[in-house]
C-alpha cells in the first residue's frame, strides 16, 4: 500500500498544510542550491574559509529539503522501528546544518578574538579538514545505528543527543555574546569608515543568525533533554510533516541563506547577475535593475570582516 499525504485530504486546512510543505521543501531546495551555485563561480568567495562552511550548510540544507519531500509531504514517522523510516539519513542531514553553523560559528569566534593567530592556523586544508570531519563523523554514526539493534541505537542516540544538546547550546550562547563584545571593542578603536560600517553590519548579522538558529533549534533540544532527563515517553505528533519541533528547524534551513544573501555583498552580486540571470532575462526582467553593479568581487560579508 503506497503513503498517503501527510494529512487527509479532507478539508481545506488539510490541503493548504500539504501544499505548505511543498511549498517549504521547494523553498529549502531552491534557495540553498542558488546560494551553492553562486558561491562555486565566484573565485573570490571560494578563497574565503567562512565560504566553505557556507557550502557545507548549503549542501546538507539541500539535501535536507529533497528529503522533507518524502519526510514532510506524505505520511511519514521517521523512527527507529518505524516502517516509513530513512534510516537516520534524513536527520543526518538536519544535524550538519546545525554541525556547519556551529563550525563557523567557532571560525568567526576565533577569526575576530585573535586574527594573527587565525590567519597562520586556519589554512584552506584545515579548514576542509574540519568539514569532512563531520561530514565523516555524521555518516558513520549512521552505519552504526543501522547495524547495530534498535535498543542499542536508541541508547547510544539518546545519551549522545542529551550530551550535545547542552554542551552545544552553551557553545553557542557563549561563542557569540563573547564575539559581539570582542568586535563592538574592536570597532570603537577603528577610526570612522565604510569599512567600520561595514563590519557594524556584519557583527548585527551573527547576532541575527545566531538568534533565529537558536530560535528554530532550541524546541527540540529542550525536548529531547527533558524527555532523557525524565526518561518519560513524550508527546509524539502523527508524523513528521505535522510535527511543529522538527518544522521548525526547516523553517530554518530557509532563513539561513536569505542571511547569506542579505549579508554578502558579491555574493548578492553573483546571484543575481549570473545564477538567476538565465530565469531572469527569460521573463524580462533585468536582475540588477537595469544598472551595471561595480561591487568587487571580494567585497564579502558575511557574518564577520574580512579577517
Amino acid at each position: 500500500m503506497g503513503l498517503g499525504p501527510v494529512l487527509p485530504l479532507t478539508s481545506l486546512e488539510n490541503v493548504l498544510f500539504l501544499l505548505f510543505s511543498v511549498l517549504l521543501a521547494t523553498a529549502i531546495v531552491f534557495l540553498n542550491a542558488s546560494v551553492f551555485a553562486s558561491i562555486l563561480l565566484n573565485r573570490s568567495l571560494r578563497e574565503e574559509n567562512r565560504c566553505m562552511y557556507m557550502l557545507s550548510t548549503c549542501l546538507s540544507d539541500v539535501c535536507s529539503g529533497v528529503s522533507y519531500y518524502y519526510c514532510g509531504v506524505l505520511d511519514v514517522r521517521d523512527s527507529y522501528d518505524s516502517p516509513t523510516r530513512t534510516f537516520y539519513i534524513a536527520p543526518t542531514f538536519l544535524g550538519l546544518s546545525y554541525m556547519a553553523i556551529l563550525a563557523a560559528q567557532a571560525d568567526r569566534y576565533h577569526a575576530v578574538a585573535a586574527p594573527f593567530t587565525y590567519a597562520q592556523r586556519m589554512t584552506r586544508g584545515r579548514t576542509l579538514a574540519v568539514i569532512f570531519a563531520y561530514w565523516f563523523y555524521a555518516f558513520v554514526i549512521v552505519a552504526v545505528n543501522n547495524l547495530v539493534t534498535v535498543g542499542v541505537a536508541k541508547s547510544v542516540t539518546s545519551i549522545g543527543t542529551f550530551v550535545s544538546n547542552i554542551f552545544t547550546v552553551v557553545i553557542m550562547i557563549g561563542l557569540n555574546v563573547r564575539l559581539f563584545f570582542i568586535a563592538k571593542y574592536q570597532l570603537e578603536r577603528e577610526p570612522p569608515s565604510a569599512e567600520r560600517e561595514t563590519k557594524r553590519a556584519s557583527i548585527y548579522l551573527i547576532v541575527v543568525v545566531a538568534v533565529c538558529f537558536l530560535i528554530a533549534w532550541l524546541p527540540i533540544f529542550l525536548h529531547v533533554i527533558v524527555c532523557n532527563f525524565t526518561g518519560a515517553t513524550c508527546y509524539t505528533f502523527r508524523n513528521e510533516g505535522t510535527d511543529p519541533l522538527r518544522v521548525l528547524p526547516r523553517l530554518n534551513a530557509v532563513l539561513t541563506p536569505v542571511l547569506y544573501i542579505r549579508g554578502c555583498v558579491a555574493l548578492r552580486h553573483t546571484l543575481l547577475t549570473r545564477v538567476w540571470r538565465a530565469s531572469c532575462r527569460a521573463r524580462g526582467v533585468n536582475p540588477v535593475g537595469g544598472q551595471k553593479s561595480i561591487v568587487p568581487s571580494g567585497q564579502a560579508v558575511f557574518m564577520v570582516s574580512k579577517t
